[in-house]
């Protein structure tokens, strides 16, 4: 499914009936990781859409466009364009800085907030010489094919090889994506942007929520997840196996963590 907005065709999914939960990707991936990570109970509708220069969403629109406000209006364009006053608002990495905008600046649309693997908090991601904007150079400089071969021999890829090898995996599939050019735009801008500049602004926050992290994790720090969860009031923490032991045991927490939320709060 299609709908336009800002002059930009997204693509997005739904499935279930009932409440709506909105969950969304992280850099470099698409509608399908929270709907293969995530099946909706009964009485939910799980809804998520390609980010701009993500999965299926054309064309890339401009670049200073590119930052969790736009993708957290285009968010807010969706649920006016369904007709969803209210959801529980979700997010993967990129995807959970998405969510704490859209819960900052739109409150009176959010009925819950589920943070998984957040990797930012309240400033820039890292510094320009960081593995993100080192990509995108590559990217830019040499072309995806080249420029993936000239990045498994820097020190940042061998050690986050090291430390995890599913992590490594996936900075190369974004080498490989089919729009690894418009992809570049994203490794720039987003690791230096942030969700909120404020973070006394979490505290406003009064609605059901849930975040969770797993240790071993160079890009999701344990440590964010838990500051915000001790940041924003009431909210659950669930620590979640990390990947380098087992994606399918992570998938396993992550599924019974969020239903179990969503069910006793909504």
């Amino acid at each position: 499914m299609t709908v336009e907005i800002d002059g930009i065709h997204f693509h997005y999914q739904e499935e279930g009936r009932g409440t709506p939960f909105f969950f969304q990707h992280g850099l470099g991936a698409d509608v399908s990781q929270p709907f293969e990570l995530f099946r909706p109970p009964a009485g939910f509708r799980l809804l998520a859409f390609d980010c701009r220069t993500h999965g299926q969403t054309h064309p890339a629109g401009p670049d200073e466009k590119i930052s969790f406000a736009s993708f957290a209006d285009d968010l807010l364009a969706l649920m006016d364009h369904l007709k969803i006053d209210r959801a529980v608002v979700g997010g993967i990495s990129m995807g959970a800085g998405v969510a704490l905008n859209f819960a900052l600046r739109y409150p009176e649309r959010l009925q819950g907030l589920v943070l998984h693997r957040p990797a930012w908090l309240d400033g820039p991601r890292e510094e320009k010489n960081g593995i993100y904007p080192t990509m995108a150079e590559l990217i830019r400089r040499h072309g995806a094919e080249e420029g993936l071969e000239l990045f498994k021999q820097t020190t940042l890829y061998k050690s986050v090889l090291q430390k995890s090898p599913n992590t490594a995996k996936s900075f190369v599939g974004m080498f490989l994506h089919p729009r690894a050019g418009e992809l570049a735009a994203v490794l720039e801008r987003i690791p230096l942007d942030a969700p909120s500049r404020d973070r006394a602004a979490w505290r406003a926050i009064s609605t059901p929520t849930l975040v969770l992290a797993g240790r071993q994790d160079p890009v999701h720090p344990f440590e964010y997840g838990e500051i915000l969860a001790r940041e924003i009031p009431g909210a659950e923490f669930k620590e979640i196996t990390p990947k380098a032991v087992s994606v399918e045991q992570q998938n396993a927490d992550s599924q019974r963590f969020i239903e179990d939320f969503l069910l006793k709060h909504f």
